[in-house]
């Protein structure tokens, strides 16, 4: 098997693209690492201790709790670390919807005061062929979202990553970073608006449903791309050599049908002191990575139990069900901009002098009706994302057989993810399950396995 992995920096997504597919992208494996984080301090040592002396939910006559085991474990942080953690994840909730509305201002900026269609106008002096105006557009387009959009991205990317001591970065690194995404996002999206206004000329009545096709096939694309060009733009990716930590990874991957030969790991502390691992990549370019944090902060089992989980990605399919997904929320949404895009148009076309579909200066116009309907889908995002990591957590413990270092570095995560959230919280903003849902199933499943954990041990 090629090397499956999700770029530890966070990587601009096409500006375009990710309107078009929604908060789909978030499939992709581009911001696993940059989910929030709070600044920690290694727990490992006085963890080991604490399992070796008394296993949580133990008890003198030997009866193990589940309950007793989960309130243990989420016990580990401390008042000072969980006040901390709660506060980033529920600043996050609302940066999201921030972020929503200056989207929303920008798109609304651009096309009220005309600088849409004097960029088009731009593009047409550039370019006497039709087909390459949308390009010439869309490299002006993601410049101005760019620079309108900055004061935002600086304060989340940069300077509220620090101000909870994400980020080992100094400004320059991180706007290197930054332009280097900027710039690969244009490229990115300049191509794939080539192709969709292509579509939107051709099939004048079925645009929707070509468009939706077009738009699943640049994820796939940019699925076959990302290990291979764009992740080692941020990251350097090596073969980790370490035979106590790669053989029993290997040996979980060839166990359930994986031919894996190489686990990666890439540098991910040259950005921040998250943990992660991830897989990414599609087909021949899939990887299985983990980045030095986790080595650094990891116990050998708490790896492992990690790694599990990235492997039942690929063994439960998730790649390829989250395309049938993507596909069938690409069409609903391009069902949707169809609906909305020409009563629009009609309304205010003349004042923003968008002469349609096929106009390039309605671009805003179509990204804003895109991100109004991922927004209102968030909900069903998140659980459709939520279930799958489940499914890999259930995996990993009946692969790995490691519930007390599933749970423990369950617990290391809750160090910059809200631990406890309340159940509608849970349902509503998360795309991950919470640590104590983590937690509460590596404890059922050690309840019923005592036998096989006391084998391990």
């Amino acid at each position: 098997m090629r090397p499956l992995v999700r770029p530890s920096v966070r990587t601009p997504v096409p500006t375009v693209l990710a309107a078009v597919l929604l908060a789909l992208l978030s499939l992709l494996p581009l911001a696993s690492a940059t989910v929030a984080q709070a600044p920690v301090q290694d727990p490992t040592p006085q963890t080991a201790t604490a399992q070796e002396s008394s296993p949580a939910g133990s008890s003198d006559t030997g009866v193990f709790g589940v309950e007793a085991a989960v309130e243990s474990y989420l016990g580990r942080l401390s008042p000072e670390e969980k006040e901390r953690s709660d506060a980033y994840m529920e600043g996050g909730y609302w940066l999201q919807l921030w972020s929503f509305w200056w989207g929303v201002g920008v798109a609304l900026l651009l096309l009220f005061s005309g600088l849409s269609a004097r960029m088009r106008e731009l593009a047409e002096r550039l370019s006497s062929r039709t087909w390459l105006q949308p390009a010439v557009y869309g490299l002006q387009y993601v410049l101005a979202v760019t620079l309108l959009s900055f004061p935002l991205t600086l304060y989340a990317g940069f300077f509220r990553e620090h101000r909870y001591g994400l980020s080992n970065q100094t400004f320059l690194q991180w706007l290197r970073d930054f332009g280097v995404g900027t710039v690969v996002g244009a490229v990115f999206t300049s191509l794939f608006l080539i192709v969709l206004y292509l579509v939107f000329r051709r099939a004048p009545r079925t645009w929707w449903l070509w468009g939706a096709a077009v738009a699943v096939a640049a994820f796939v694309v940019l699925m076959l791309i990302l290990p291979l060009y764009i992740a080692p733009l941020f990251n350097d990716y090596t073969p980790l050599e370490d035979p106590e930590i790669r053989d029993p990874i290997l040996s979980i991957a060839r166990a359930n049908g994986v031919p894996a030969e190489d686990v990666w790991q890439y540098d991910a502390s040259r950005q921040s002191k998250r943990i992660s691992a991830n897989v990414s990549g599609f087909a021949g370019t899939m990887r299985i990575s983990l980045n030095d944090n986790l080595l650094q902060r990891g116990t050998h089992e708490e790896i492992e139990a990690v790694m599990a989980h990235e492997i039942g990605h690929y063994v439960l399919n998730h790649v390829y069900k989250g395309m049938l997904f993507i596909a069938f929320v690409a069409v609903v949404g391009f069902g949707f901009v169809r609906l909305a895009f020409d009563r629009l148009v009609t309304r205010w076309g003349e004042r923003w002098r968008v002469r349609g579909l096929t106009d390039p200066a309605g671009l805003p116009l179509v990204v804003l009706l895109f991100s109004v309907y991922g927004f209102a889908l968030t909900p069903v995002i998140n659980n459709f994302v939520r279930s799958t990591e489940a499914e890999a957590d259930l995996f990993a413990i009946n692969a790995s057989r490691e519930p007390d270092a599933f749970a423990s570095m369950a617990v290391k995560l809750g160090e910059y993810r809200k631990l406890d959230p309340a159940p509608w919280e849970e349902w509503l903003l998360y795309d991950h399950p919470s640590g104590r849902s983590r937690i509460e199933m590596a404890m059922r499943w050690k309840a019923e396995n005592l036998a096989v954990v006391g084998d391990r041990r």
